[in-house]
Order: structure tokens, then C-alpha cells, then sequence
């Protein structure tokens, strides 16, 4: 196994990755709530942490992958009081809350198909445990840290606090989180504000409702997952995963349950991709500046200046670093459109790329930069950077200016086939220029060039490349010929 750093947000700084059994990784990762479409904020911990998983699988592990679907229990505000999101929607709509999850749920699958997102190993709901969450809940109360209340049980941090360390991934003070909750402080239920729900009870109004020990009700958002990943993974597994904004309060609640329960804190390593923005606010639903991924695969949002092919998503979120903010503009998603092109077409050139001799240029230190820079925390960006420097190679080869070798052709292949599609998960999107009008124009424009350029007329010669150019097409002069290809 390759020595992989990853930065673990429990202690703040990259770590070097070691699973807990030495031919195996188990992972967890924090999936949708399914009660909208969605959007470009879904698309980026669900491809950050594909990219993981099929890395993971590439250095030789035998990876289980655990990602959730959230369909009850998530409550409006990410609070504790209020109406659940799923049963929100659900009224407004008519329907049964299990309709609009399945619907939804069914929405995103379609979404991460169309992003080439692999499938994880097991994805269980929430709805599907509320036996196994009962009995968590229930060893939360026998271990002395949580209480009921009129049919409700919440987590009671401040003796958690006592012997624990709550805080521990975020980073909070409960002194400061005890001041900031009081002038919240509505609810008459709890001990102390800062205090969560671990199990709700139902109103009369409240669609979504199980019997428990502590009458009919529904779980809370944080028990969820705890349940879910020792259920599948074990009291203690390797990696927890999920987006930045759900640092705190969700995943500081599961390790103080999985703590109160277990006496042990779940997660090895924990990972959070950063989020994107939109003119530098957040994208989300709770604040309506989101696009769906439906609008940018089809260009009907009007933010929007064309449609997107799921690739060009997929290839815009690989060009920044998973932990750092990624703005979305027009700009941004055309330029990554062109670069996936632009890539496709050198692997397509080095796929009939002949060897016209030995190397005469270095590719030696490619594949240990680009292993370099994946097993530097993910750095997928500085990935691109040289798998594009082996572009260059390959076009500067099949334009005669270098040679490179038989052997030198087979590395740069299993390369671009290690890193473009079996990790990156990238693959080649359709061009609009391969209609027969076009091929037909472009032959007679490369015939008129070649006649201009035997006459002797440069000028006139590279004016029509030039121009060409500037309409997004490429010509490429060999001593065989010219050829053109299309890269917008």
C-alpha cells in the first residue's frame, strides 16, 4: 500500500492513512435528505468521496462504503423543534412522505448515474432502522447521558461534557455554546439548550410516527447515522465523511452518542469536503440559490448560459481541491468543458500515436507526481496539472517535434487510463461538430489551406488557422498533413 495522507479534522492537520485492518477500509459518508431535487451541493461530497473509494480501491483495499438516505427526522433549520422536511413537502404536495422520498431518491440516483458516481456498498435509509436507533437510544440512557421528557429524549451534554469532550471535531467551547444557545432558548423540554433530541414525540399533526418505550414519535437527525454506521461498520470503523456544514452540530452529536453508547468514538479519520458558492455565498436549498443538477444537465436555470454534460460537472469539481470553496460561474464550467475536451483529445492522439523512434523527452517522473499528489490528501487539481503536462508530450509527438518510444506510449496509456477513468471516473462526452456537413466543410478548407501553403502564401495560411481558431476549431500541421478537431 501507498502511503496516503489524508486531513483529518478531528485533530486538524493531514494524517498518514492507516486502516484499522490492514487489507480493508470501512467508510461512511453522510447522503441527502430526499425531500427535493438535487442540485450542484449534492454532486460534490458524493464525487469527493467516489474519488476516495475508487482510490482506495486502486492501492488494493477491499473497501465497504456506507452512504445514507435521510428520510425521516431531518427537521426544518436542522433544529430539534418543528416540522420535518420530508412531511413538509409531503403536505404540500399531497402525497405520502414515503412517496416523496422514494421519488427523490430516485432523482438523486438517476443524478449520480449521470455523474458516473459509483454505487456504495450499502445504502441504508433511515426509516429502515428505527428498531436499531431505539436501541442505541436506549444504551445512550443506561450509560447515565440522556434523559426523557414527555415522551421526548434528549442528549444531556453538560454531563457528557464531564467526562468527555464536546467540541471535539468543531472546535466549540460548550461555555460559548451555552451562551449563544440562551437567547434561543424556547425549549422548555430540555435541561439545558445545548442539549439535543435523540428521540422526538410525535404531535398529532406529525405524519411520520413509530411506537418506542417512550410512546409514539419519530428520531432525531444525529442518532441516524451512529445507528446506521456501527450497524454496518462496527463500533469503530476508519473514515467518517460528509460536506463541512455538517461538522457541527451533526457529526459532533454522532461521536458524543457513539461515545455515550459505546465508549468509543466511532471514526478514525474525519473528512469534509468544502462547499460551493455562488457569487461567494453558499449554494443550498435552505437559502433558494441552488441549481439542480436536472437544470445544469439541460441549461433551463437562468443562471445559466447553456447546458452542461454531467462529465464537464464532474471534471469542474476535480480542477479545485476538496477542502477548498468552489465558486460556480459560466466562465468556470466552459473553461472545464474545454479542458475535458482538450484531455480526451490527447488521450484519443496517443491511442494512434505511432513511435517514430526512441524518447527524446523525459516522462519518468509523471505517474510518481500524479501518485504523489493523490496521496497528498486527494489533491486531484495538481492530478490534472501533469495528466495535462502528458498532453502535451503527446500532441508535441504527434506533431513530430519529440519522439517517444514504444514503451514510453504503453506507460503514458496505463496512465491516463489509471487516473482518467478509473479514479477520476471521467469519460469521453459527444462533440456537436461530428455531423457530416461540418467534416465535408472542414475537408475543403483544409484542401484550400494545404494549396495556399503550396503557393507559398503563409500569410494567407495561418490567417485561416487563425480564424479557425477563434471558432473553437484546431488545426494541426504534421508531415502528413493537417487535421482539425473541434474543442469547444
Amino acid at each position: 500500500m501507498q502511503d496516503l495522507k489524508i486531513y483529518n479534522t478531528l485533530n486538524g492537520d493531514k494524517e498518514l492513512f492507516k486502516s484499522i485492518n490492514s487489507e480493508s477500509v470501512t467508510m461512511y459518508v453522510c447522503g441527502p435528505t430526499v425531500y427535493g431535487e438535487p442540485h450542484l451541493g449534492h454532486a460534490r461530497p458524493a464525487i469527493t468521496f467516489d474519488i476516495l473509494f475508487r482510490y482506495l480501491k486502486e492501492l488494493g483495499y477491499k473497501v465497504r462504503y456506507v452512504r445514507n438516505i435521510t428520510d425521516v427526522g431531518h427537521l426544518l433549520n436542522d433544529a430539534d423543534e418543528g416540522a420535518d422536511k420530508i412531511g413538509e413537502k409531503a403536505k404540500a404536495l399531497q402525497l405520502e412522505p414515503m412517496e416523496v422520498a422514494h421519488y427523490y431518491t430516485k432523482k438523486y440516483h438517476e443524478s449520480m448515474y449521470k455523474l458516473n458516481v459509483d454505487n456504495p456498498s450499502i445504502e441504508p435509509t433511515a426509516s429502515g432502522h428505527i428498531i436499531e436507533q431505539i436501541e442505541m437510544i436506549k444504551k445512550i440512557i443506561a450509560n447515565g447521558f440522556a434523559y426523557e421528557v414527555n415522551g421526548s429524549v434528549y442528549f444531556d451534554v453538560i454531563k457528557y461534557n464531564q467526562t468527555n469532550n464536546y467540541g471535539i471535531l468543531s472546535r466549540r467551547k460548550i461555555e460559548d455554546l451555552m451562551d449563544n444557545s440562551r437567547a434561543l432558548d424556547g425549549q422548555s423540554d430540555k435541561k439545558n439548550p445545548v442539549d439535543f433530541a435523540l428521540w422526538k414525540q410525535a404531535s398529532k399533526e406529525h405524519i411520520m410516527r413509530w411506537p418506542s418505550p417512550w410512546g409514539d414519535g419519530f428520531p432525531g437527525w444525529h442518532i441516524e447515522c451512529s445507528t446506521m454506521s456501527c450497524k454496518y461498520l462496527g463500533e469503530e470503523f476508519d473514515i467518517h465523511g460528509g460536506g463541512m456544514d455538517l461538522v457541527f452540530p451533526h457529526h459532533e452529536a454522532e461521536i458524543a452518542q457513539c461515545c455515550a453508547a459505546n465508549k468509543k468514538p466511532a471514526a478514525k479519520y474525519w473528512m469534509h469536503n468544502n462547499m460551493i458558492t455562488i457569487g461567494g455565498q453558499k449554494m443550498g436549498k435552505s437559502l433558494g440559490n441552488f441549481i439542480t443538477l436536472d437544470e445544469f444537465f439541460h441549461g433551463t436555470h437562468e443562471k445559466l448560459h447553456q447546458a452542461y454534460h454531467p462529465m464537464v460537472i464532474r471534471f469542474f469539481l476535480l480542477q479545485a481541491h476538496y477542502r477548498s470553496t468552489i465558486d460556480f460561474s459560466n466562465d468556470a464550467l466552459q473553461a472545464a468543458e474545454k479542458g475535458l475536451l482538450r484531455l480526451f483529445n490527447g488521450i484519443k492522439v496517443l491511442n494512434n500515436l505511432k513511435s517514430t523512434g526512441p524518447s527524446s523527452v523525459d516522462i519518468s517522473s509523471l505517474k510518481s507526481k500524479c501518485d504523489q499528489a493523490m496521496n497528498d490528501d486527494l489533491n486531484t487539481p495538481i492530478v490534472l496539472s501533469h495528466l495535462f503536462d502528458a498532453v502535451k508530450i503527446v500532441n508535441g509527438a504527434h506533431e513530430t517535434k519529440h519522439s517517444l518510444s514504444i514503451s514510453d506510449i504503453e506507460v503514458l496509456k496505463k496512465l491516463f487510463n489509471k487516473y482518467v477513468i478509473n479514479i477520476f471516473g471521467l469519460h469521453q462526452i459527444e462533440k456537436e461538430s461530428s455531423n457530416s456537413d461540418l467534416n465535408s466543410l472542414m475537408k475543403l478548407i483544409l484542401e484550400i489551406r494545404s494549396s495556399v501553403k503550396e503557393n507559398k502564401n503563409w500569410a494567407m495560411a495561418d490567417q485561416i488557422r487563425n480564424g479557425l481558431s477563434k471558432l473553437n476549431i484546431q488545426i494541426k500541421d504534421t508531415k502528413d498533413g493537417s487535421s482539425w478537431d473541434y474543442t469547444k
